[in-house]
């Protein structure tokens, strides 16, 4: 440990009206579990996206093993031992677990593809990580969480130096979590130097020797530690009191609104449940529990194969998104870049393009209500941008979940479906998000809300439904709700 394997030295990254990187100088060791934290929008994407080659800096050195890395690219950062798992997937959805596991790299016998040594390995890496996913699946037939694993198997797969996570435990259960520390501990242990970023700050003190904070693209500091706490922390990288870190309760629970009887789908099993104005409603359960699903299938993402839906006592026939969307119902789906905003799209239309009838007269868009539609959301949920005009796809994970939410609110809709609302959002944007969902719930509006992180459920929901295996094994109420007592009923016992 007395070179680093990689250093950065004076990195400078700006892009139109925005400096993402500024003079960030910063070493990392072999055999170190280095985290680096900060909001979203503090430059921890680029960073990685300067090692790894995807981005040229503007300006700065990088250095792998004491020399200048020059003319960096993806292909020639992988060669050199430095892999990636980024927030955003990089699977192919028709291949099997296997092949994305190993593709590229796919072993031979003579000159044909070994597909049995390349599952057995698959299923030796799947296994390390205490997951049981068979390799001969398609991708596009796993869950998100599970995706995450396949994406986690193929880098450690890969025998890296260096090897980069970004958020990589957020569609996880705890379990899951558990496994993948056990993973990074062994590859910690045979020298490889892991770049940990997570804004969830407990897995921070779990798993990481090293914190180094951003803040709004510069390196503030570096810290041991066990030689720092989450107060010290938080306060670096917000550089301002949050208070408390999930609001206080100030309304009640009043009128039903939303019934559900006997909901099937392929997936569910006879789902029967009440929504009320005045409460959170919070979904829990391990991956592959249904929880996503019953989302989906009440904003008719997915086939309704029997039950009923109930809206203030009348049933309503949701087939598709539209009918959901006519009945005052939003998703803020789990996987927001791919379902939730359009990347390529200006933030300005992205907040309108749900409801046209809004910011048109007789089939023509009014461009002056448009504008004031987008800035007054953009100034209601604080999203940070250069403009309206910006596209989404250049925004950070926690103003691109604003801009879900954006859109949403001006619809209108009175019943909000919020799937991991905060996965891969930093603790203010976070706390953000926990405000606005009490004051939608204030005003009369229905909030249900999935989630795998156990504290956010016990901090924001007033009522829990835990299900299993497609179907619901209990509730419990705020009162009455603990971990164990979830985690009890997730497992089935």
């Amino acid at each position: 440990m007395d070179a680093p394997i990689l250093r950065l030295s004076h990195i400078k990254k700006v892009y139109p009206g925005v400096v993402a990187l500024d003079d960030v100088s910063l070493d990392f060791y072999a055999g170190e579990v280095h985290a680096i934290a900060g909001e979203n929008g503090a430059g921890k994407s680029t960073f990685i996206k300067v090692v790894t080659g995807a981005i040229s800096p503007t300006a700065g050195e990088v250095y792998y093993n004491g020399e200048l890395v020059r003319g960096n690219t993806p292909a020639k950062s992988l060669k050199a031992g430095i892999a990636a798992i980024y927030q955003e997937f990089n699977l192919f959805p028709f291949l099997s677990v296997a092949e994305n596991v190993f593709y590229g790299r796919y072993p031979t016998k003579g000159i044909v593809v070994d597909f049995k040594k390349m599952e057995r390995d698959t299923r030796e890496l799947l296994s390390a990580l205490n997951v049981d996913i068979d390799p001969s699946t398609q991708v596009k037939n796993l869950s998100v969480g599970y995706q995450q694993i396949v994406e986690i198997a193929k880098a450690v797969s890969m025998n890296a130096k260096v090897l980069i996570m970004d958020e990589p435990s957020a569609p996880l259960t705890e379990n899951e979590v558990e496994s993948l520390f056990g993973i990074v501990r062994k590859v910690r242990e045979s020298g490889v130097a892991v770049i940990y970023i997570s804004h969830r700050l407990e897995e921070i003190f779990a798993i990481t020797d090293k914190v180094s904070v951003f803040r709004d693209g510069k390196y503030i500091q570096t810290l041991n530690t066990r030689d720092t706490n989450t107060g010290e922390l938080v306060r670096l990288m917000v550089n301002r009191d949050l208070g408390e870190q999930y609001p206080k309760k100030d309304y009640e629970r009043s009128g039903e609104v939303l019934e559900v009887r006997d909901l099937t789908t392929p997936v569910l099993h006879g789902i029967s449940f009440k929504a009320y104005r005045g409460e959170i409603l919070g979904l829990a359960g391990l991956v592959g529990a249904g929880r996503t699903e019953t989302a989906r299938a009440l904003f008719g993402a997915d086939k309704i194969t029997g039950g009923e839906i109930l809206i203030n006592g009348t049933p309503v026939e949701i087939h598709s998104p539209i009918d959901a969307i006519r009945r005052g119902i939003g998703l803020i789906p789990e996987d927001r870049k791919r379902q939730g905003v359009f990347l390529g799209l200006p933030i300005q239309e992205n907040i309108t393009y749900a409801n046209m009838g809004g910011i048109s007269r007789g089939g023509v868009i009014n461009r002056a209500r448009d504008v004031k539609a987008g800035e007054e959301y953009r100034n209601l949920l604080n999203i940070k941008a250069a403009s309206l005009g910006q596209l989404v796809k250049n925004l950070s994970g926690g103003n691109q979940q604003k801009v879900v939410l954006a859109k949403w609110l001006f619809t209108q809709c009175g019943i909000l479906l919020f799937d991991e609302p905060t996965r891969g959002i930093d603790v203010g944007a976070k706390q953000e998000i926990y405000i606005l969902m009490k004051q939608m719930v204030n005003e009369g509006k229905v909030v249900i809300m999935i989630s795998s992180e156990m504290p956010e459920l016990l901090g924001m929901a007033d009522r829990i439904i835990v299900m299993r295996e497609g179907r619901i094994t209990g509730t419990l109420f705020r009162t009455e709700a603990t971990q164990e007592r979830v985690l009890k009923l997730a497992a089935g016992l």
